[in-house]
């Protein structure tokens, strides 16, 4: 499989579709908390101009946010595909994205406090490869904002401040803690992802992936199920709302997923999406484009 100008061209446009367009299940849920949340409330009025923003970005194709967040890509490519020339195809896309004002420069290096200037550094952009069996590549990309990564959580059961045991009534109850120490930083009314299990660092992998997935959709593992659908209206009965304003709609979803961990740990990594939860998709095929 090669990788031209064309496809160069198809990941600076999946940039933009994501820093740019909101997808649609998310805009329906703002809309819908919005008729929620009591009319000329603060709640009410912050979605108002939420939504205002989303139609203003995508109309001009303007940033949805200021803070176009840390690129996060989660690659799926068939056997032979290499994984040195995407990687080199994604970076020349950044660096044209960003001189293109569809990001922000927004990489800094810690040591220095220099920005590089077009998104490019060391461990950056994030990328994810996975092989799997089929013809295409599929490339997902979420723009993960700074504020909503700093409310972020990670647990370590059993946790004695909150009483929480390792089982899923303790799992519930420091993912609820999460939300109430997040208040409205983070820019509620925010998306959940969770991951019970695994270790430190592939809780935020997992978690953070539960992103990409459809708000309306159920998971199929009964427990998670139940577990997103219980935390979904419990959280929204805390009164935090919108921006921390009060109200009720303070997530608009909840994604959970696990993974088997050692005896000796059972982490709960729950990461925390503000209501920008900016995702897009594309798939090459054959020398074709598609973008979902």
């Amino acid at each position: 499989m090669e990788f031209n100008d064309r496809f160069k061209d198809g990941l600076v446009e999946l940039i933009r579709r994501a820093s740019t367009e909101l997808p649609e299940d998310i805009v329906v849920a703002l809309k819908k908390a919005r008729e929620q949340e009591e009319k000329d409330s603060r709640g009410a009025n912050a979605l108002f101009t939420v939504l205002q923003n989303v139609e203003m970005a995508d109309e001009l194709s303007t940033p949805i946010c200021q803070d176009t967040g840390t690129l996060i890509f989660y690659i799926d490519y068939p056997v032979g595909v290499s994984t040195i020339a995407l990687r080199e195809m994604l970076n020349d896309a950044i660096a044209e994205a960003t001189a293109k004002s569809y990001l922000r420069p927004n990489a800094v290096d810690p040591l220095t406090g220099k920005n590089s200037g077009n998104n490019l550094g060391r461990h950056v952009p994030v990328i994810h490869f996975e092989e799997w069996e089929k013809p295409e590549v599929r490339i997902r990309l979420m723009l993960k904002g700074g504020g909503c990564e700093n409310v972020g959580a990670q647990y370590s059961l059993p946790y004695s401040k909150l009483n929480a045991d390792r089982n899923i009534a303790g799992v519930k109850k420091v993912i609820l803690d999460a939300v109430y120490q997040a208040q409205g930083r983070g820019c509620a009314p925010g998306i959940l992802g969770i991951c019970i299990g695994g270790d430190r660092a592939t809780g935020y992998v997992i978690s953070k992936e539960q992103f990409f997935r459809p708000l309306d959709d159920i998971n199929p593992i009964p427990e998670l199920a139940e577990l997103e659908a219980e935390i979904l209206e419990k959280a929204n009965k805390l009164d935090i709302g919108p921006m921390g304003f009060g109200g009720r709609t303070t997530l608009i979803g909840v994604k959970a997923d696990y993974a088997y961990r050692v005896p000796a740990s059972y982490f709960v990594t729950i990461s925390y999406m503000c209501w920008a939860d900016r995702r897009k998709s594309m798939t090459y095929h054959d020398g074709e484009i598609t973008f979902d």
